[in-house]
Formats: structure tokens, C-alpha cells, sequence
């Protein structure tokens, strides 16, 4: 099969997954030609054994997984990797001079800077080889491998946007921790039966998280589409700003609710934009740990929830205003959300929707502003220009959600993705993020509303302890997601979120008459310990991993069914805990979702792929490995872990996704037909 064809004038930097068979090449585009940038071309070759077996070894050979139909599509999905490969230095100049005359940039500074750019972006790292560069240029350009965190200063405020974008979230879902201790009360929620108001106290807490699940999220689309990545993140925090005051002057508990409910018009759409824009405004060597921010600036916006609930605590009511305290909570968060509003529109539009709405001009001077020289600029906006045209010759089908489920590569990584959203839900982390204050208030034999003062006091300064430490530990994970693999990540701190879960659980039965102050402190710590280990691990990576793990010409569309899976069981947990809670008792509320934890980690072990440090065409290979043969192997790992490790024998790790070349390839099972 490999000595069928060949590929020429192709790079040694390429992968060799892009080498096809001719039938497989005319079954995808139909004619011999290449038919957009980048397409491999082919050659007959006569049958050679000795220059087969010469090359042999600088090939990936693909495992005989999958039909002829998949491999075409893996090969077609591979081009995305990298649309440049294969042209000359020569090639590519011509080509960066057209494209800059083509779209109206024909100024002779940048003409130069798109012939440079398009030479660099084939192999930005080879940027040494690359002929015509000034020393200042070249300088540039190896300073941002050597120091990657050194970008001109409008790179920074996007970041400082893109954080405060994630903390205006964290603050909205975390207000509400403190301020329920008293609306409840207030609304009569807590009078009547036990069973009315827990569910009236989840429903009111749930209302913004299904308001993501139902409608949010899926008008990311037509806002991003309509107003830009700026305009959505405007409107999103407008929306956000409103609802916050709003919710500070209801008076009944279904003015709440709808206050919450339109809170979510705010949260759903900012969720899914916010990562994009950083994706599409970072340069490569730091777009990776930008991304990941999200999660540890949304941990911090959670803990600064806590902090207002603090701060307002005890604010005493004045003549004609019942409740200002709670009041000044709920409305807190609208500072942030404004603060995001004013400077927004300072920072510099997505050069990639600029390029959608076909705008080149602004989208260069928009990528020239994010980056220290042309060439820079250049070089991005024209690698981002081939993906896009890579990604519209893609003739795959006409509707991609049904693409996500009917392509078996996209499945397999549809069901990935979507267990890691379940499973961020439902390990239990937004039972404690939402109702640390009644779970903590819960370790008293008085009724709630009995409480006292020092009492309330106590439990939000649990909460904030709580919330501190969730956003402290996320900040390793940005180094940890890369090193560790994201699979090892969870598959690790899986059993020791059980484990801290039970914990939690079981310290509702120490007595409490004369021990509340231990009882206190052994559920507040089985609760730290879960926010440690559950902010390097299951915090970070389902994001990550769902933002990776679909082909391009599918991925906002995963994306968005991914959000809109973690949004409505957000809304499940926040909607049945109090009744969760009243009717398994504490004790059996925490084991509960430690149990889930514990099918968790066989889930993942089963039916999730490490994806860490896998380029395109790779993680094509992966998950192109059938479920049941995934699942195989997971399971299998667990003695190989107890020989290895336990046991402490010198055995081989099983080969499953690519060649290793001390193993036959024969027993590592691929075809070498």
C-alpha cells in the first residue's frame, strides 16, 4: 500500500498522515488537480521493496482501524494542520504578494511584510531560515519564542478583558451564596412545607443556568455573527449589569427568579465568546495558557462574590428599605460587568471576524496593533487566512450537528467531550460554590432561621475561604494541563475528589452539642481539599479538552453543545440539592456525588483519549481508535499500573495510537499491507 504512491515536493516537516492512497484522493475531491492550498500531490511509483523499506521509518503508519471513507476524511482533516506544507519558500512569497494586492494592502511596507509573512507561517519556528528579514525582524521574532509572555501592550489589555470578562461570571453565579441566607426569609421561601421551599430555593438559584441551557448559549451564533466579538461581550455584560441591579430591588420570589432568568442572557453567550476572542487574538506560543485563564479568572470572580457577601453582611436595614443588605450583594457584581463595558471597545476587534465579514484591511490593522511589527501581523493573518480556506473547502456535509454525530471521529470525540462537561457538574463542585453558606450554616442543630449573627458570619467566611482556594489552585493548572496530560489529570484527582466528598459527608455525624466548632472545621476542610484537587484537574481540562478535541470545520458547533451540556447540569444541580440534601441527609447528598465521581473515573478511564501535545492530523489518528477498543485498553491499563508501579516490574507500556519503534510493528497491531 505505502509503495502505491508517494508524496513529492513535500518537506521533511510534514506529517507523514497526509499520505494517501490515489483512489482515496479522487474519492475526496473527484479530480487530480489540488483543489485548495496545501493538497498533497501524487505520483505513481513502480513496487520497491528496498525504497519502502528506506522510508519505512519516517513514517506514522495508521493503525487498521476505521473504512476507506474515514481515512479519507482523517487526510482531508489533516490539510487543516498545517494548509501551507509543501510549497516553496519562492511559492509562498508570490503567494503573500498576491494576497496583500488582492485585499487592498498594496502599500510597498506591507506587500514586503505578507511576502515575509507567508514564508514564516509554513514553519513560523524556522524563522532563521527565512530569507530577506531584517536584524531588528529577526530579533522580534526570536524574542517571542525566548519570552513568550513579552507582547506589546495591547495584547495585555485583551488579556486584562478577557480576565475580567471571566470574573464578572464567577461573581454573577456566587452573589447569590450570601444574600439567600436572607431574601429566603424575606420572600417567605422557607415558610410553608420543607419540600416547597427547597424546590423554590433551587428553582430560584437555577433560573440563570437554564436560562444559558435553553436560549444563552445558542445566541452566541447569531450575536457573534451580528455585533463581533467585542459588541457580544459588550452586550453580554450590559445584560449582566441590568439584571445584577435588578435582582437588588425585587421583592417576591418570582420577581427574583425572573430577574435570575434574564441573568443568563448575560452569562450564556459571554461563555462561549470570551474564549474565542483570546483564541483568535493570541499569538500561538501563549494561546494555549490564555484560553486556560478563563477557567482561573472565572475561580476568581467566585471567590470575589464571597468577598462582597462579606463586605456587606452587616449593613443594617435604614427606614422604608427591608433587606438592604442582601440587596447590595446581588447588585455588587454589576461593578465588574461595567468596569468590562467601559474598555471593551479599547481593545482591537477579532482579526478573524473581520476576515468573516471579508474586512482584510481592518483585520491587518487590527492584528498589526496585537502584534510588535508587520511581519508578525503578516505572517498570522495569512496562516489565518489559508485555515479559513481550508476550512471552506471542506465538503463534508451540509449540517454539522448531524456531522458531530453521523462521522465516527467526531462521535468519539463528541462522547469525550461531553462526558468531561457532565462530570464537572456532576462531581458536585457547584453544590458547594452555590450553597457553601447553607451547607456550613447546616452544621447547627437550629433552624435556619435561628441563626445567629456569628453564626452567618462564620459560614460566608467559610465560603470565601472556600472560594480562595479554588481560584489559587487553578493557577498551577496552567502549567500542570501541559505536563501532566489531561487524561493522567483527571483519572488522578478523580478518587481524591471522592474521597474528600465522603469526607465532607460523613463529618455531619460528629455530635453536635458540644463539638459544632469541629464539626464545623472537618466539613470546611473536606471541602478545601475538594477545591484543591478539583482546580487542577476537572476545573481546567473539560474546556480545554472540548475546545481540542473536534476537527475545525466542526468545533463551534461542539463547542456550543458542549457549553450549553455544562450549563444544564449546572441548572440540574443547583434546582434539586436542597431537596437532594432534605431527603438523602447531608451525609447521603455528599456520598452521592462521590459516587458520581467514582463513575467518573471509570468513564474517563474507558472512554476519553489524552489529547495533550497532539497536533491535528494526530488526534485524528486517536480518535479514529473504535470505542470498544478504547474501552479495552483502558481497562487494561489497570494491571499494567499495578505491575508497573506497585509491583515495580519492567514492563512495556501497550502501543494503541501510534508507532513505537521498539515494538514490532506486527504486535503493535497495524497494517503494513
Amino acid at each position: 500500500m505505502l509503495a502505491e504512491t508517494s508524496l513529492v515536493s513535500t518537506p521533511p516537516t510534514v506529517s507523514a498522515a497526509i499520505i494517501a492512497t490515489r483512489s482515496q484522493y479522487l474519492e475526496m475531491f473527484g479530480k487530480e488537480e489540488c483543489p485548495v492550498i496545501g493538497e498533497p500531490i501524487f505520483e505513481n511509483k513502480p513496487s520497491n521493496d528496498e525504497y519502502a523499506s528506506d522510508h519505512r521509518e519516517n513514517i506514522r503508519l495508521q493503525r487498521s482501524f476505521g473504512t476507506a471513507a474515514e481515512r479519507a476524511r482523517r487526510n482531508m482533516n489533516a490539510k487543516l494542520a498545517n494548509p501551507l506544507a509543501g510549497y516553496t519558500q519562492e511559492e509562498l512569497r508570490q503567494q503573500g504578494i498576491n494576497f496583500a494586492i488582492t485585499h487592498q494592502m498594496g502599500d510597498e511596507e506591507d506587500v514586503r511584510a505578507f511576502a515575509m509573512g507567508a514564508m514564516l507561517a509554513q514553519v513560523p519556528e524556522r524563522y532563521a531560515e527565512v530569507p530577506g528579514l531584517t536584524p531588528q525582524e529577526l530579533a522580534v521574532l526570536e524574542n517571542e519564542y525566548a519570552h513568550r509572555w513579552s507582547q506589546p501592550w495591547t495584547m495585555y489589555l485583551v488579556i486584562c478583558l478577557c480576565s475580567l470578562s471571566a470574573a464578572v461570571q464567577g461573581m454573577d453565579e456566587t452573589v447569590v451564596n450570601g444574600a439567600q441566607i436572607f431574601y429566603k426569609h424575606q420572600f417567605g421561601i422557607d415558610r410553608g412545607s420543607e419540600s416547597r421551599s427547597n424546590w423554590l430555593l433551587g428553582l430560584v438559584n437555577c433560573a440563570p443556568y437554564m436560562c444559558c441551557a435553553l436560549i444563552g448559549c445558542w445566541l452566541t451564533v447569531p450575536f457573534n455573527a451580528w455585533f463581533g466579538r467585542r459588541g457580544t461581550i459588550f452586550i453580554t455584560c450590559c445584560f449582566s449589569a441590568i439584571t445584577c441591579l435588578w435582582q437588588g430591588f425585587v421583592n417576591t420570589w418570582w420577581h427574583m427568579f425572573i430577574a435570575r432568568f434574564a441573568l443568563g442572557f448575560g452569562i450564556g453567550p459571554k461563555s462561549a465568546t470570551v474564549p474565542i476572542y483570546a483564541a483568535e487574538t493570541a499569538p500561538p506560543v501563549i494561546r494555549g495558557a490564555l484560553v486556560m485563564q478563563w477557567q482561573m479568572w472565572t475561580a476568581f470572580g467566585i471567590m470575589f462574590g464571597y468577598v462582597a457577601d462579606l463586605a456587606f453582611f452587616e449593613i443594617q436595614d435604614p427606614a422604608g428599605i427591608v433587606g438592604l443588605n442582601w440587596r447590595l450583594m446581588m447588585a455588587s457584581a454589576l461593578f465588574l460587568a461595567l468596569l468590562v463595558c467601559c474598555f471593551v471597545f479599547t481593545c482591537p476587534e477579532s482579526p478573524r471576524w473581520y476576515m468573516s465579514r471579508n474586512r482584510y484591511d481592518k483585520a491587518y490593522e487590527s492584528m498589526c496593533s496585537l502584534r510588535f511589527n508587520k511581519v508578525q501581523a503578516a505572517r498570522d493573518l495569512y496562516y489565518m487566512h489559508t485555515l479559513l480556506q481550508a476550512e471552506t473547502g471542506m465538503k463534508l456535509g451540509q449540517n454539522k450537528l448531524i456531522e458531530l454525530i453521523a462521522v465516527p471521529r467526531n462521535r468519539r470525540a463528541l462522547i469525550a467531550s461531553e462526558l468531561v462537561m457532565f462530570m464537572q457538574q456532576f462531581c458536585g463542585v457547584n453544590v458547594i460554590a452555590y450553597y457553601s453558606s447553607e451547607i456550613f450554616l447546616g452544621t447547627t442543630g437550629n433552624s435556619l432561621t435561628q441563626l445567629s449573627v456569628s453564626n452567618q458570619r462564620k459560614a460566608l467566611a467559610a465560603s470565601f475561604g472556600w472560594g480562595m482556594i479554588n481560584w489559587l489552585f487553578a493557577i498551577p493548572a496552567v502549567y500542570t494541563i501541559d505536563t501532566f496530560g489531561r487524561r493522567n489529570l483527571l483519572l488522578t484527582t478523580f478518587p481524591l475528589m471522592a474521597l474528600s466528598m465522603f469526607f465532607t459527608g460523613f463529618s455531619f455525624w460528629i455530635p453536635e452539642d458540644t463539638h459544632s466548632s469541629a464539626r464545623l472545621g472537618c466539613i470546611a476542610l473536606g471541602t478545601y481539599l475538594f477545591a484543591i484537587v478539583y482546580s487542577v484537574g476537572e476545573g481546567p481540562v473539560p474546556f480545554t479538552y472540548s475546545a481540542e478535541a473536534y476537527p475545525l470545520y466542526v468545533r463551534s458547533h461542539g463547542m456550543a453543545l458542549a457549553t450549553a451540556t455544562t450549563w444544564l447540569f449546572n441548572c440540574l444541580l443547583a434546582i434539586t440539592w436542597p431537596s437532594l440534601r432534605a431527603a438523602f441527609t447531608p451525609q447521603g447528598a455528599f456520598s452521592w456525588y462521590a459516587g458520581w465521581c467514582i463513575v467518573g473515573w471509570w468513564l474517563i478511564l474507558m472512554f476519553m483519549p489524552e489529547t495533550k501535545g497532539k497536533t491535528l492530523e494526530e488526534l485524528d489518528q486517536v480518535f479514529s481508535v473504535p470505542t470498544r477498543f478504547h474501552a479495552a485498553y483502558g481497562l487494561r491499563q489497570i494491571p499494567y499500573f499495578f505491575r508497573r508501579y506497585i509491583l515495580r516490574q519492567k514492563i512495556r507500556p501497550e502501543i494503541l495510537y501510534e508507532r513505537d519503534d521498539e515494538v514490532p510493528m506486527t504486535e503493535a497491531g497495524y497494517n503494513t499491507a
